[in-house]
């Protein structure tokens, strides 16, 4: 027991954290925990948040059309993709969670029917592999693997990595996707009972896994549980888990295969295909450990056939291959226009390369990895004897590539009919194409420098010099380069060697786009043809002509969830057909997409509209893994993409047909699996009528019908789907194109949301680093309610987003505070009462208005980092500018704004943080009912006046204590100061009477663009200030201008008048009481300036009063004043 108590220390669940931020003192968070568990208790109790569609009582079926149901009786449905289970929820999946909870928190406050529910993804590969190999791991080590020693666990890495799919990335005619996070997602562990310690599971319990079922058990109840720890809005009656461990849900994907099927949707084609030699069958994105979109790449394979061996090479296949059988050399090429100037054959003198039979008289030299890969294609086996293992594949004889160098080579379509050569390059990559790479020095920058190289140095290389001096013929013209590309570019580049890696892939990336996009053919069959229409044609003669045929290889390393390299196979398959075949289905995608869609940002469209340029058939069934049978073929089972396209749909009447996710208890209809026939399906989601035959056949009550039918019709169409940006490219696209084939139009979705990955505290989580926080973690150390300001505050784009623990961490001493501070204040019977018009309420609860509006605005832009601002940093800043300037101007908070403020954070707070917000509604204010039903507050909209006069104070008393604050700073430093700040002293403010005649060409020019363009060309506006010569001072007044104009929103004609939205000089008045406290002057005065700033009038003395005592020789301060712009003048007195 010694060793497996060792290795479970190394592999602690909690380590995964460990790298996170560590808590000390947690009362203020376990008193907010208590708020929480209390809340989720009621709220769960009560069902707060199972909605329904209105009943067939309250609006009759027919009796308003489905647009009219949803006007009458708003409704908001949203989703995200249901979690796979396999393990629990990290911060991540909650990420995305967070997008359609705070969505749903918010569309209940604007008095919709919201629907927000969950299902649980089991379909597929995952937890199959997963399984089986704990079934391996209990039979080697023992039930509990008591049997194992730590160094059992040392994994095996000696194998050399293929290439990523950015190295591989050659054909510019082909969108790739960008890799998704895989890489992050791999965990190095050797065993599988080692990833389930990892994830918390007791060693005792890990054998139970090796049944499928039970993760269908255990996982689906951990992620319920995880998310109501959250506080989440879900509707769990609609729950269920996928595959044919539900018989409901299994009658849905039947429904749904058998209708695209009979749309020509889903067919079946031989086709390349990524694929699991272990598994036995096609593996697809989320079959994936490793290499999600990563794709087949199409090569054309040529077959060079060996004229002469090299004499090393020759004494090693010396009666291991007939005298009379034909040996090739097999480059991969991906331009088969060029092989008219093939002038050599390069190897990699330190690869080995085996000579594989592919026929009693003809044999391939290629790599074992390429043979590998051949062996799916029809090379060495058909497809109904594919092998499982590479032992199956033996080399005839194998060869150094050192050996080979001088073999004298056919080349098919070379003007060097006689043969060239096979000749050493040091940067050819075993895990890349064949190991065999032909050479076409004419075009490819590689091979020019690499053979320029090789006739300088031919005796270093073992070699004769004029085996790398054959003719380089011209084959493409292009416009640019003339008609030798390659030659052109790398003299002109000034690439003196083939080590010069950089600037060669810039030329083969330049050298590539000018032929095939702007070149012509000048040599072969099509001469006088565009490269890009002569290509497929080049390709097709040499394969029909036997001198070529197709090879396919993944476009970046693919590793199954078995744990073993993937292939690429051409096989018979059912597939999607999705893309360039379908035309007129992917225009109607794309149409809708641009058109019709709700995308919420420019990166999200775009990437659909390249996704759907690129995707292609997809293959939709497997033989190995979980999910539902193909209805007209059940050996095969829908793979888990293709099941997980419309499902949406099922959530609207699940409940109807199961009470619990397996469908083992009768839902509200007690209707059974068998009676959910296709023709049934089609009746619910309005795709055909209902008729006493189908009722009568279905043997389900025609009111149990309408109602299920009611329900889809009222809560589709989806309104916001959310997921991971990663998604675009496969399940999101497969979510637009099924639900465009079966849908009528006005059920097609609304919008898709898609957010970027989840940085935790600004890195990659990663459980080995110690960088990685599950949900459940994330919730027990922080509190839901601060877990949720985190996930708000982390971001709202495509980029990647950060969840910042000293964000969860700080924002539970804020709600903390903050609930005390209002428990405090509501007891205190000292605050002002009776009326409410003093100058500081005034702004107060202008301010407030304001907030309100701007944070409804960015909750329905679904931008949450924002609305938390707004909602909670604003408004708390709010809140702390009216108590302290009430406290400075001795007059103290009033009542009712204390009360509305209180009222008003909590509802603004709901759809974040909504624990804390029930608390505040029910036990401080003392509603009665739960703040999840309350609605959005209505305010009058803020007072533009009342805005600019808030702004002017801050902006006023800001500029006046810094001032102050900097002179403090200079005499600790003991520099000379204007004043001495500890002395008694005099505040002097100087309000300008009226604007600098300077302005008014500005204003002139303001008001000109304002109704030209309302400001809205920046360039032009900054362009036309300049030209008038004063740019310096003029600039900062028409910003100034712009401001009030737009994001102000005062009256144009109140600006252009050169009149202040607010009464400047009432406002100081106001200050005054406020200023004399905060500055400790013994005297505050403001004097209006009169134009040239030499002169004015005292309006307000220390006591308030207006004398008009007449002043002059102002301080050279007074000069500075502009309306709404004052000086100051602070000076000691005695």
């Amino acid at each position: 027991m010694a060793a497996i108590s060792g290795s479970s220390k190394s592999i602690d669940p909690t380590a995964g954290a460990k790298n996170t931020l560590k808590l000390e003192n947690t009362e203020k968070r376990d008193s907010l925990i208590t708020i929480e568990k209390k809340y989720q208790a009621q709220w769960q109790k009560s069902k707060v948040f199972e909605s329904d569609a209105p009943t067939l009582a309250e609006e009759p079926l027919g009796s308003l059309s489905r647009s009219d149901l949803r006007k009458k009786h708003p409704k908001y449905f949203g989703t995200f993709a249901y979690p796979y289970m396999n393990g629990s929820l990290h911060a991540g999946h909650s990420f995305t969670a967070s997008k359609i909870e705070f969505t749903a928190g918010f569309a209940r406050m604007e008095g919709k029917r919201v629907l927000f529910p969950l299902g649980f993804h089991c379909t597929g590969m995952p937890i199959k592999a997963c399984a089986d190999k704990l079934v391996d791991d209990v039979k080697k080590f023992g039930q509990n693997f008591e049997r194992f020693e730590e160094e059992d666990s040392i994994a095996d890495d000696g194998v050399v990595p293929a290439p990523t799919q950015a190295q591989t990335k050659e054909d510019i005619t082909k969108f790739t996707s960008k890799k998704s996070k895989a890489a992050a997602k791999t965990v190095k562990m050797k065993y599988q009972f080692q990833i389930m310690l990892a994830l918390g599971i007791p060693r005792g319990e890990i054998h139970k896994f090796a049944d499928t079922t039970h993760w269908l058990h255990y996982f689906p109840f951990l992620c319920k549980q995880d998310l109501n720890s959250l506080g989440a809005r879900i509707d769990w009656r609609r729950s269920f888990v996928t595959t044919d461990a539900n018989p409901y849900y299994d009658t849905f994907v039947r429904w749904q295969m058998n209708r695209l099927k009979e749309l020509d949707k889903i067919q079946y084609g031989i086709r390349y295909t990524i694929y699991s030699p272990k598994d036995g069958q096609p593996c697809m994105d989320h079959d994936r450990a490793e290499g999600e979109g990563v794709a087949p790449q199409d090569y054309t394979a040529l077959k060079l056939r060996v004229k002469e061996w090299a004499p090393k090479a020759a004494q090693l296949v010396m009666g291991k291959i007939p005298d009379s059988a034909n040996v090739y050399f097999v480059p991969a090429t991906l331009r088969p226009e060029t092989m008219y100037g093939q002038t050599c054959c390069f190897v990699g003198p330190k690869i080995n390369y085996g000579v594989f039979k592919v026929s009693e008289n003809e044999y391939y030299v290629i790599t074992k990895r390429a043979a590998w890969n051949m062996a799916f294609q029809g090379t060495f086996f058909d497809s109904d004897h594919f092998p499982r293992s590479e032992s199956e594949l033996k080399a005839v004889v194998e060869l150094p590539g050192s050996s080979v160098v001088g073999t004298l080579v056919v080349a098919p379509l070379s003007i060097h009919t006689e043969g060239v050569r096979i000749l050493p390059m040091e940067s050819v990559l075993p895990s890349k194409g064949t190991g065999v790479v032909t050479s076409v020095p004419s075009d490819s920058p590689d091979d020019y420098a690499t053979v320029k190289d090789l006739a300088k140095k031919a005796e270093y290389y073992g070699i004769r010099k004029e085996w790398a001096e054959l003719e380089i013929p011209p084959i493409i013209e292009t416009p640019s380069y003339g008609n030798l590309t390659a030659k052109y570019l790398v003299e002109s580049m000034k690439i003196n060697s083939p080590k010069d890696a950089k600037q060669l892939a810039e030329a083969k990336d330049l050298a590539y786009k000018e032929g095939f996009y702007k070149g012509k053919m000048l040599i072969g069959e099509f001469k006088g043809q565009s490269v890009e229409a002569a290509k497929p044609k080049v390709k097709e003669t040499l394969i029909k002509s036997g001198q070529a045929f197709e090879y396919a290889e993944p476009n970046g390393h693919v590793v199954s969830r078995s744990g073993e390299d993937c292939v690429v196979a051409y096989l018979g398959q059912w597939f999607l057909n999705y893309g360039e075949n379908d035309p007129e289905w992917r225009q109607t995608a794309l149409d809708y997409i641009k058109d019709d869609m709700e995308m919420y940002a420019s990166e999200t469209q775009n990437g659909f509209e390249k996704n759907l340029e690129w995707l292609n058939r997809w293959a939709c069934a497997r033989t190995y893994g979980l999910g539902s049978k193909l209805p007209w073929d059940p050996k095969f089972l829908v793979e888990g993409l293709s099941d997980s396209t419309i499902y949406m749909s099922y959530y609207t009447i699940a409940h109807f047909l199961h009470g619990d996710i397996f469908g083992k208890t009768p839902g509200k209809c007690n209707i059974k699996p068998g009676q959910m026939v296709d023709e049934i399906w089609d009746y619910i989601f309005c795709r055909r009528e209902l008729s006493e035959e189908l009722i009568t056949e279905s043997g389900i009550q025609k009111s149990e019908l309408e109602t299920m039918r009611r329900e889809f019709e009222y809560w589709y169409p989806l309104d916001m789907r959310v997921s991971g940006k990663d998604l675009i490219q496969n399940h999101l696209t497969f979510f637009i194109y099924v639900h465009l084939a079966l849908f009528p139009r006005e059920f097609w979705p609304l919008g898709v949301r898609a957010n970027g990955h989840l940085l935790l505290n600004g890195d990659k989580m990663s459980k080995s680093t110690g960088n990685f926080l599950t949900l459940s973690e994330a919730v027990k150390k922080y509190g839901a309610d601060a877990t949720r300001i985190a996930m708000a505050d982390a971001g709202d784009g495509v980029e990647d987003a950060n969840f910042e623990e000293t964000v969860a961490n700080s924002s539970i001493l804020r709600l903390f505070t903050l609930k005390e501070w209002i428990e405090e204040v509501m007891k205190d019977d000292s605050v002002r009462t009776g009326a409410s018009d003093a100058f500081w309420d005034e702004l107060f609860e202008n301010e407030m208005n304001g907030l309100v509006h701007e944070a409804k605005l960015h909750y329905a832009a679904t931008d949450y980092k924002a609305a938390l601002k707004s909602a909670l940093y604003d408004f708390t800043s709010s809140r702390d500018f009216y108590r302290e300037a009430t406290t400075a101007a001795g007059v103290g908070m009033h009542r009712k704004l204390v009360t509305q403020y209180i009222e008003l954070q909590a509802l603004l707070l709901t759809p974040i943080a909504p624990h804390w917000a029930d608390y505040i509604w029910q036990e401080v204010l003392k509603h009665t009912t739960t703040i999840q039903n309350a609605l959005w507050p209505t305010v009058p909209l803020p007072s533009p006046s009342l805005t600019a006069a808030r702004e002017y104070v801050r902006a006023t008393s800001s500029a006046i204590t810094s001032a102050e604050a900097g002179q403090l700073k200079k005499q600790a430093k003991g520099k000379a100061t204007a004043f001495d700040p500890k002395r008694p002293k005099k505040l002097t403010i100087f309000a300008a009477a009226s604007y600098p005649a300077w302005q008014e060409k500005y204003i002139n020019l303001v008001r000109e663009e304002f109704e030209k363009t309302k400001l809205s060309n920046d360039k032009e506006l900054i362009g036309r200030v300049s030209k008038m010569g004063e740019a310096k001072k003029a600039m900062p007044f028409v910003q100034g201008l712009k401001k009030r104009l737009v994001v102000g929103g005062e009256e144009p004609a109140t600006v252009f008048e050169r009149k202040l939205a607010f009464d400047e000089v009432e406002t100081l008045r106001e200050m005054v009481p406020g200023l004399r406290r905060t500055t400790g002057c013994n005297a505050v005065e403001v004097v209006v300036v009169e134009e040239g700033g030499k002169s004015g009038s005292v309006v307000v003395e220390q006591d308030g009063k207006d004398n008009g005592e007449k002043r002059q020789a102002l301080s050279p301060a007074a000069e500075a004043a502009v309306p709404g712009t004052p000086s100051f003048h602070f000076e000691n007195i005695d």
